[in-house]
């Protein structure tokens, strides 16, 4: 993003799909977290036994499935990996005929290996030998899906929980699908060919949520969150390297979204020409130079932020903004840290030096599975969500409610964010400033949160108002979120 000429950096984790390799990684220093609020109107919760807080992970007592790896150990993660295609694969032996044309063709044939053994233990997968190579894939050539057992999937479970891995393995397998079931061919986009195979993933963990998984159960909190934070981890890190094809975390997040929410025939609408439009003019590359340059939180940079936002929220009175520190004894409004909207005095006050470590150091520690994504907007988009309560109350709105006003804040915030996109906005969005905000709104959701810091506990409730913001303008936060 920019201002005087100055753009906001958004970039930072990588867990390359192909192979893991080390990459820069931080936690910003954080205020408290804001409180999280049960939902009585989550969206994830829509059919079958699909529970808030109920168990997440494998299940206790059930038989391993009756599969095998060639070159497995018969220990634990394989065990988890085979567990999770013999559940994908009953599902899809359902679900293919329902959705696609012809006959659904099993994949019968698994490997694994360790990539940290000697090379003399190493197999050959997809034709390339599997030395050193951290991975799990899919491969065309002979139907197969293969898996690193020692390095990848371990990390993944330890990271993020065992859910993460049945996402990995789910999305591998949604490449299995997409082929027969005539999706994609020989020349579509790899960037396509990712994002199917994250919305086929996403059908996947609906089944899964509802109840209807032989072996493993997730719920619609933490287990959902987890699964979306290795989404973020695994996504890719420089937007100009054109071997990056998964995308990034907005549209990973996006893909396993729209799997969920509208089934398969929502991952058959992914094209070259869907993404493209879903793209619009959000940032894609980094201009020369642009990689390495922040914004620094300071008072003349959030100033300028503020007459954006004026410019794109006109407001009755526009709200005061006091620098110095957040709105104390606010009355009935429990106030927010690093920045608080207080309804009765019309004030966004804000702690310039909290906010600032919110954005995080731009650390080398090597974290290559971080779902933290450090920057600038991580910061900025907190600063724009308080603001955002001022409209909301100017324009009649409560401001009150997790799932109300929280959510809708959340939305807003979204629309703001996609017109800084748009030519001649000063500031400017860069590409990776909307990863910068999903990892913020995944980890603690406070730009998601009510005057109060409500937040609800569903990182994908949260992640889907933001994107509904983004993609879909005012008009649908206003009428999604009352």
């Amino acid at each position: 993003m920019m201002t005087t000429r100055r753009r906001w950096f958004g970039a930072l984790t990588c867990a390359a799909a192909i192979v893991l390799t080390g990459c820069t990684a931080v936690t910003a220093d954080r205020a408290a977290a804001p409180d999280t609020v049960r939902s009585t109107e989550n969206q994830w919760e829509l059919a079958g036994s699909m529970t808030a807080s109920g168990p997440n992970g494998p299940r206790k007592g059930v038989p391993d499935a009756p599969l095998s790896a060639e070159n497995g150990d018969g220990g634990r993660i394989d065990k988890l990996a085979l567990n999770t295609i013999s559940d994908v694969q009953e599902f899809w032996t359902t679900e293919y005929p329902k959705n696609f044309p012809g006959t659904f063709k099993p994949v019968t044939r698994f490997l694994s290996w360790d990539a940290a053994a000697p090379k003399e233990q190493s197999i050959t997968f997809c034709k390339v030998d599997t030395y050193q190579v951290v991975n799990a894939a899919y491969c065309s050539g002979d139907h197969t899906i293969g898996w690193d057992r020692g390095v990848l999937l371990p990390s993944v479970a330890k990271k993020f929980g065992d859910m993460a891995v049945v996402m990995v393995l789910a999305h591998e397998y949604g490449h299995a699908i997409q082929g027969q079931a005539k999706l994609a061919g020989f020349f579509t986009p790899a960037l396509v060919l990712e994002q199917q195979a994250d919305c086929l993933a996403g059908v996947f963990l609906r089944h899964v949520a509802e109840g209807n998984s032989a072996h493993f159960t997730l719920n619609t909190t933490d287990g959902l969150n987890a699964v979306l934070g290795a989404t973020v981890a695994i996504r890719d890190q420089d937007p100009n390297d054109p071997k990056n094809t998964h995308g990034s975390a907005f549209e990973r997040v996006t893909a396993v979204q729209i799997g969920y929410t509208d089934g398969a025939q929502g991952c058959k609408k992914i094209t070259r020409q869907e993404i493209s439009k879903r793209r619009g003019g959000l940032p894609k590359t980094f201009v020369p130079g642009e990689e390495y340059e922040q914004l620094p939180v300071s008072v003349a940079s959030l100033t300028s932020v503020s007459q954006a936002l004026a410019t794109v929220f006109p407001t009755t009175i526009p709200p005061q903004l006091d620098y110095s520190g957040v709105v104390r004894n606010c009355p009935n409004t429990t106030t927010t840290q690093p920045v608080s909207y207080c309804p009765s005095a019309n004030k966004v006050g804000t702690e310039v030096s909290a906010l600032a470590k919110r954005a995080g150091t731009m650390s080398k520690a090597e974290d290559p599975l971080s779902a933290m994504v450090d920057g600038d907007y991580n910061a900025y988009v907190v600063f724009v969500s308080r603001y955002v309560l001022a409209v909301q109350q100017d324009r009649k709105l409560t401001v009150t409610g997790a799932e109300t006003a929280g959510l809708r804040t959340a939305c807003l915030s979204g629309v703001f964010t996609t017109r800084l996109s748009e030519p001649g906005s000063d500031p400017r969005l860069s590409a990776g400033d909307l990863d910068e905000a999903v990892s913020g709104l995944l980890a603690d959701g406070l730009a998601a949160s009510d005057v109060n810091g409500k937040v609800v506990p569903s990182g994908f409730a949260r992640l889907e108002a933001f994107r509904t913001g983004v993609l879909d303008g005012e008009d649908a936060c206003m009428a999604r979120y009352r």
